[in-house]
Order: structure tokens, then sequence, then C-alpha cells
């Protein structure tokens, strides 16, 4: 079991990080090349992007823990069913959301907190960024069905080749040419297209076929998907969503060199936190399959390695991190003075990385066993708790301090939060085979 674990745990792990390394890649070209105010505007910008890459994750999560359960169940029409669902369900998003940021993304970046000159840079990023929609929401959401079909290491491949692109692109097209924010946008959408075309080679390859004929099955499967993707989605989305509520709280309480401050740390949070998502997300295929076959001391058991494992990750990355967290941070080309500020409260963030470790793996086990309820009790509520601590730690602290508090803070919540439900998950499984064994 420890060897089948790692072997798509670590592939998931590289993938996510790559993932996130898009936006420090872009960060890092347009820093040296424009300054803070462009590091600010990328950061304000991100949350939008990601909202693709959560959309894509989390249809493709949903048509991948279905196509899990059904293999599992001994259904391999089944599973090829929800393949072909989920394929569809991507492309309609895919370019539904294209209009859709064309039209909004503007107004969403004023209502981020965007003025100015961010304003201005951010809104040139996003415009192309809207464009390459289709790619991002596909390039992100065929990776979790690859990884489930047993390509474990061909969905890190479409991820490495997705992010070799993009920061080849993003040198020639920032500093070479130059092109400036819209050549960081159109490097990350080319980069997605890679990692389109790696994913599809994957299909044609292993002759994976979806069935696309549904008949009255159509609709369901669509329910199905949708209620199991909406955890994924928001666990993808949920560190933007943070994102978006302290980019608001710095800007009214700090300014401007608030807001390029956090982007910074989100920077340098952000290969982290995915790097634990890629831990929750690489033992699903192996929960829904156990879960798929009845063997609930098995799902029990890789949820709990999992635990082990992304706590050690999370103590490794919170001391890396702190030993080395001005030269990290010099490394975007920020003015001295937000470098060291920067330091200053970098460790606040830092213990909330010991919170997430176990909360992300909680959730996963929760949508990969498919109980969806605690599930989005985890992933919605950790959000609502950062606003209510947003509203009234910076009041009472009388200074940005309180913004930079209620992050660790709300983790910490959530934690406790996860910590009660699978206690009353365990408790509940117990009484079921109390109750089997007297039958």
């Amino acid at each position: 079991m420890r060897k089948t674990f790692f072997k798509y745990v670590i592939p998931s792990m590289l993938a996510f990080a790559l993932s996130g390394i898009y936006s420090i890649a872009d960060g890092f070209f347009v820093g040296n090349a424009i300054g803070d105010k462009a590091l600010a505007a990328i950061n304000i910008a991100y949350p939008l992007t990601a909202f693709l890459q959560a959309v894509g994750t989390g249809i493709g999560m949903g048509g991948a823990v279905e196509y899990s359960i059904q293999t599992g169940g001994g259904d391999p029409k089944g599973a090829k069913k929800y393949f072909g669902m989920s394929v569809i369900l991507l492309v309609i998003a895919g370019v539904g959301l294209t209009f859709v940021f064309l039209a909004s993304s503007p107004a969403i970046l004023k209502l981020f907190g965007a003025s100015g000159q961010i304003y201005g840079l951010a809104r040139e990023y996003m415009f192309y960024i809207s464009l390459g929609a289709l790619f991002q929401v596909l390039g992100t959401g065929l990776v979790p069905l690859i990884r489930n079909m047993g390509g474990a290491v061909t969905a890190m491949a479409a991820m490495i080749a997705g992010f070799l692109t993009n920061i080849l692109l993003d040198y020639l097209f920032v500093w070479v040419l130059p092109l400036g924010m819209a050549g960081a946008a159109v490097a990350t959408g080319i980069g997605q297209l890679m990692s389109f075309i790696v994913c599809a080679g994957f299909f044609f390859v292993r002759r994976e076929k979806p069935i696309l004929r549904f008949g009255a099955e159509g609709a369901h499967m669509i329910r199905r998907i949708l209620l199991i993707g909406l955890s994924p989605m928001g666990l993808t989305f949920s560190p933007n969503i943070t994102l978006i509520l302290v980019n608001r709280s710095a800007a009214s309480v700090g300014g401007n060199d608030a807001v390029t401050c956090y982007a910074l740390i989100s920077y340098l949070s952000c290969i982290v936190m995915l790097l634990l998502q890629g831990i929750s997300d690489g033992c699903q295929p192996l929960i829904s399959l156990s879960f798929g076959r009845g063997d609930h001391d098995g799902t029990r058991k890789l949820r709990n390695m999992a635990y082990r494992f992304s706590f050690i990750v999370a103590a490794i990355a919170m001391s890396g991190l702190y030993l080395f967290r001005t030269p990290a941070i010099a490394l975007f080309g920020a003015s001295d003075r937000i470098v060291g500020d920067v330091a200053h409260v970098l460790p606040i963030f830092l213990i909330g990385y010991l919170f997430v470790s176990f909360t992300r793996v909680s959730t996963a086990y929760f949508y990969a066993a498919d109980r969806n309820l605690p599930a989005y009790l985890l992933i919605y509520g950790e959000p609502v708790i950062l606003l209510l601590l947003l509203v009234l730690l910076p009041a009472f602290t009388g200074s940005v301090l309180g913004t930079w508090l209620a992050v660790p803070l709300s983790q910490l919540t959530a934690m406790f939060l996860a910590i009660g439900l699978i206690a009353a998950d365990s408790a509940k499984n117990r009484k079921h085979k109390e109750d089997a064994a007297r039958v």
C-alpha cells in the first residue's frame, strides 16, 4: 500500500506545485521587468486565472472520482460514460468562461481593490488570459482523469511541459521583446495549451475512448460530477478567496504597499499550499477505488498515511521558508523596503501550513469517499471564518497586523472543524460496523 500511495502522491504533488508556478513565474518576470506595481497587479488578477483552473479541476476531479468508483465497482462502461461527460462539461465551461471573463473582468478587478496603474496593468493581463480560458480549463481538467486512469506520471509530465513552455515564453515575451503584462498572460495561455496537448496524447496512445451517449442517465451524471466537483473546485480556489479577502483588507488598512507585501507572501505560500493539495488529491484515486470496493479499513489507512506525509511536508516547507525567507523574497525584484517588510511578517503565515496539512487531507478524504456535506463545510466554512476575522482583527489591532493574523487563525479554526468532522465520521463508521456484526 505504501509503495502505491507514493506512486500516486509524488507525481500529483509535483503537478500541483508546477500549476502554481505559472503565476509565480509571471510575477518573477514582470516584477523584475516592470516593478512593484506589476507584482501587485498579477497578485490581484491571479484569483481570476485560478478560478479557471479551479473550474477545470472541479469538473475533472468530479468525473475522475466517479470514474474510479465505477471502476472499483466493476462497471467499466459506466466509468467511460463519466469520462465522456466530463470532457463535454470541460469544453462548455471553457468556452462560456471566455465570454464571461472578457465582459466582467474589468469590474471584478476593481472589486478586488485594483486602482490606478495597478488596475491598468491587471486589466491588460486579464484580457489575454481570458482569450486562453478554454485551454486553462482543459489543461487542468484532464489531469485528474489521467491520474485516475493510472497515468500519474503522464499527468505530472503534462504539467512539466506546460511549466517549461511558460518559463521560456515569459523570458521571450517579457524580457526579450518586451511585451510586458500581455506577454506574461500569453505565455501562461500557451503553457496550458501545451499541457492539454500532452493530455490528449495520453488518451490517443492509450486508446482511452470516452462514451458520449448517455441516454436517460445524462442528467444524473452531470449532477454527480458537479456535486463532487464543488469540493475539489473549492479546495483549489480557496487560497484565492483568501487572496481576494486579504487584498481588500490590506488595501483598506495598509494601502498599496501592504497589497504588494501580501503579493510576495502569497507567491511564496502558493507552492506550499499546492504541494499539500497535491498530496490530498494524489491519494484520492486510491481512496475512491477502496471506497468503491467497500474496503473501509483500507480507506482509513490511506487517509492516515496522507495525514502523516502532509504534516511532514508542511513542517519542512515552514522551516525552509523561515530560514531562507529574505533571499527567496528578493528573487521577485521588489524594493529593499518591501523585502524587509515581508521578511518581518512572513513567519505569521508559516505556522498556518501545519493547520492546512490536516484540513486539506480531511477534505479530499470526504469527497473521495462520496461524503460531500463535510467537504463543503470545510472548504466554504474557512473563508467565512476569515471574513469575520478580517472585520474584527484590523479594527482591534488598529493596524494591518490584524489582517495578517486573520489568516493563520482562520486556518486553525478550520483544522478544529476538520477534527470534529473526522471524529463524527469515525463514530458513524464504527456504529455501522457494529450493526453489521449483530446482523
